[in-house]
């Protein structure tokens, strides 16, 4: 399975008002909102804007600053425990790369919208999961039983391959003996990397990372790039490395000439999840994304825990941990006894005055972040499909620089199709560089950004069908939507170094992985929540 799991879904609601400005497009008469969550903020970060006085304090046992997974899960895990003495600061777009709009009624992500079965050692992932109901028994066994409303409805997943749909997203069946043969080694060598180990004893992939083995020898794989591993191996079928491509840019944000080999290897070798009731590979969904387990998180803490606001400055001090940051009635500040950073590493080396200090350089241990663009496309009805193969879930063009199109409504339980869905489309700009990306984010008109955001529906069903059924579209434009894993990740010490911090002011992020996953950013939120816990 392959699927976009940029959430990282760790991100928090670190720095940017949603922008919208909703238009019409001349040329073809649709409202278009643009939604640019990361930029004004972001921006008055980077050019050193002069920061607000603050006219009101505010006191807490522990903020945490961010409102995505990370800050959510640090929140919920505090709550459970009954630490009621904290405060968590929203940021600018609540939820983060979790985060879901809805239109005409059809809720859909604008983000991260699925999650794989959780791995034995995602513990904190199935605990919430087992809380919320969607592991409805054994949450700890190697296959506990999921709710079947959630598991991916078939058909889950298809291909245009060749000009012609298949199902499944590696064409093995439809190419030449010699590709094949590489298709099926490739599968049979990452599925015995599943049950690889260390000499330390520990997986040599897991999720969460943290948990992978140490040994060097594994880890060797990290000074790569797994274009390389791949030429090594032996691996030269065009279709193969079209679909890994393909995973690597739907996972990372970059291809494979940029990703690390250990993280190429990682994204197969780490699936260990596995279900009483669901064949292995299966993932779940919601029509929203991951919003539902966000809200979930969200509704556990107690009235008054949750602020609106942007932080701007955090300064540790023996005392205590101070924080100026300001919402709609201005500027405040807020004094803690200790703090928990829940924000992506590049907002945080701007808001920490000391981080390298603290072990981390901005200019050399910051992860890349890959920029994305998320377009929700309302239908008036569903547009005619060619061949035998049906609408699925996930549907992927063979070679496109695009990574497809996942359906809202195809979750819902209905004898009949509802007479509106939303299409979203997603697409990393991996075809040039993170930072030439953002600079055409920044200035792209609607009109250009609804070309790259429609162009792979108008290659399927035809620019005048789809401008046909179109009500509505929405864009959201992601300059830093997740951290992309180069060579050198798992070594560097800047993230190890946060990782490791036990000060006052701790730090949660899945920017700490170097990559982006729901499961991460829980991880180390849950990490720091539990050491504020331990005193």
């Amino acid at each position: 399975m392959q699927r976009r799991r940029f959430l990282g879904l760790g991100a928090a609601a670190g720095m940017a008002a949603t922008l919208p400005a909703c238009r019409q497009l001349e040329h073809l008469g649709i409202p278009i909102s643009v939604l640019r969550p990361g930029m004004a903020a972001g921006h008055r970060l980077r050019d050193a804007a002069p920061l607000p006085p603050a006219t009101r304090e505010i006191r807490t046992g522990v903020a945490i600053l961010g409102s995505g997974i990370a800050g959510l899960t640090a929140a919920w895990r505090l709550a459970r425990a009954g630490h009621a003495d904290f405060l968590l600061l929203d940021g600018p777009e609540p939820d983060g790369n979790a985060a879901a709009g809805t239109q005409d009624g059809v809720s859909h992500p604008r983000g991260a919208h699925y999650l794989p079965l959780p791995s034995l050692e995602s513990r904190v992932v199935r605990e919430i999961l087992h809380e919320m109901g969607v592991i409805e028994d054994a949450p700890f066994a190697a296959r506990p039983r999921y709710a079947e409303t959630l598991l991916v409805h078939e058909p889950d997943e298809r291909l245009l391959f060749e000009g012609e749909w298949r199902e499944g997203l590696l064409p093995t069946a439809h190419v030449g003996d010699d590709e094949a043969a590489q298709h099926h080694r490739f599968m049979d060598e990452m599925a015995r990397l599943q049950d690889a180990r260390g000499a330390d004893g520990q997986r040599a992939f897991a999720v969460p990372l943290a948990l992978s083995s140490a040994d060097p020898a594994w880890r060797a794989l990290d000074a790569q790039t797994f274009s390389h591993w791949l030429t090594a191996q032996d691996y030269t079928a065009p279709s193969l490395l079209a679909w890994l491509d393909y995973v690597c840019r739907d996972e990372y944000g970059a291809g494979p000439e940029r990703v690390s080999a250990w993280f190429g290897l990682h994204y197969f070798a780490s699936r260990g999840g596995h279900a009483a009731n669901a064949r292995d590979g299966s993932v779940l969904t919601w029509p929203d994304g991951l919003a539902p387990l966000a809200r979930h998180l969200r509704a556990s803490l107690a009235p008054g825990r949750q602020l609106a606001g942007t932080a701007w400055r955090i300064e540790e001090s023996p005392h205590g941990v101070s924080i100026l940051a300001s919402d709609a009635d201005g500027a405040f500040r807020i004094l803690a006894d200790r703090a928990i950073c829940a924000m992506p590493m590049h907002v945080s080396a701007r808001i920490v005055p000391d981080m390298q200090a603290r072990g981390f350089d901005p200019a050399r241990h910051a992860p890349p972040q890959s920029p994305w663009l998320v377009a929700n496309f309302l239908l008036d009805g569903f547009p005619a499909e060619a061949g035998d193969v049906p609408l699925a879930w996930d549907n992927v063009i063979h070679g496109s620089p695009g990574l497809g199109w996942v359906v809202a409504t195809h979750q819902w339980l209905r004898a009949a199709r509802p007479p509106r869905t939303v299409f979203t489309t997603y697409r990393a700009l991996a075809d040039r560089s993170p930072a030439e990306a953002r600079r055409w984010l920044e200035s792209a008109s609607a009109a250009s950004l609804y070309e790259m955001a429609s162009e792979e529906l108008r290659r399927v069903y035809g620019g005048p069908t789809l401008w046909r059924l179109s009500r509505a579209v929405e864009i959201t434009l992601r300059g830093h939507g997740m951290a992309c894993p180069v060579p050198g990740t798992l070594s560097n010490p800047g993230l190890h170094a946060l990782r490791q911090a036990k000060g006052r002011l701790l730090f949660a992020h899945a920017d700490l992985s170097g990559y982006s996953v729901f499961e991460e950013a829980a991880h180390w939120g849950d990490q720091a929540a539990r050491k504020i816990l331990a005193g």
